[in-house]
């Protein structure tokens, strides 16, 4: 079974955003999808063990910025490679805060949706959070980035946490070693390359330049360890 046909499903690349109290956190979601009409509402699934969960959990609002296909994958990488339990991710973020009191990412924005939960589904894992839209807002015409796009061109990584993660376990045929930053968590899939930094897909992280850095923290090549099966 090849389970890179997930990666086919129509998904799309999002900042899901939630508060407690008087504080913010946000993380990197591909699972967000209109529910009905009229009213509006919306559906975003969140891992338990992400501090978004606890916030959404908390206050029982959430928004959703939806990015565009240029998004930098550094940018991805800041909400979601690393917790908010150890970062301020909204450090030097361009955001503002919305009805509900969430805060909303202006930055590499297309549109936005606040939403205020009505129900919720457990589903093992994850939290599939039903809302109803409350404020939604059109901010660029630019093309929205779609989760294929972000693997096969970007050239992302899933973290363990996303409903869509696929294990070295589950896919077939050769699989090239892996390398872990040890600073940020970034992934260096050599299947994949780093685009960004002109590294094409099969690139062996053994022939990555010495000079070359970590796409999201600048770290160094010493400062990344192999993945482990």
């Amino acid at each position: 079974m090849n389970t890179k046909a997930l990666y086919k499903l129509n998904y799309g690349i999002y900042v899901v955003s939630s508060k407690k109290d008087d504080k913010f956190n946000a993380q990197i979601a591909n699972t967000v999808f209109q529910i009905t009409s009229e009213p509006p509402t919306i559906a975003v699934s969140i891992n338990k063990n992400n501090l978004t969960h606890e916030f959404i959990e908390a206050s029982g609002v959430f928004t959703a910025s939806v990015l565009c296909q240029d998004t930098p994958i550094s940018f991805i990488g800041q909400f979601g490679l690393n917790s908010g339990r150890d970062i301020d991710k909204f450090k030097g973020i361009d955001y503002e805060i919305g009805v509900t009191q969430a805060p909303i990412v202006l930055d590499n924005t297309v549109a936005y949706m606040e939403a205020k939960v009505i129900q919720h589904l457990d589903v093992g894992t994850h939290t599939i959070y039903i809302g109803e839209v409350v404020n939604a807002e059109v901010i660029s015409e630019k093309i929205c980035m779609t989760y294929e796009h972000y693997h096969l061109v970007k050239g992302g990584t899933t973290p363990k946490t996303a409903p869509s993660y696929i294990s070295d376990k589950q896919e077939k045929g050769e699989i090239m070693t892996k390398y872990r930053c040890t600073i940020c968590g970034y992934i260096y899939d050599p299947e994949m390359g780093d685009i960004e930094s002109n590294m094409p897909p099969g690139t062996p992280f053994e022939k990555l330049p010495d000079n070359w850095q970590c796409p999201v923290c600048g770290a160094r090549k010493d400062e990344f360890e192999i993945m482990e099966d």
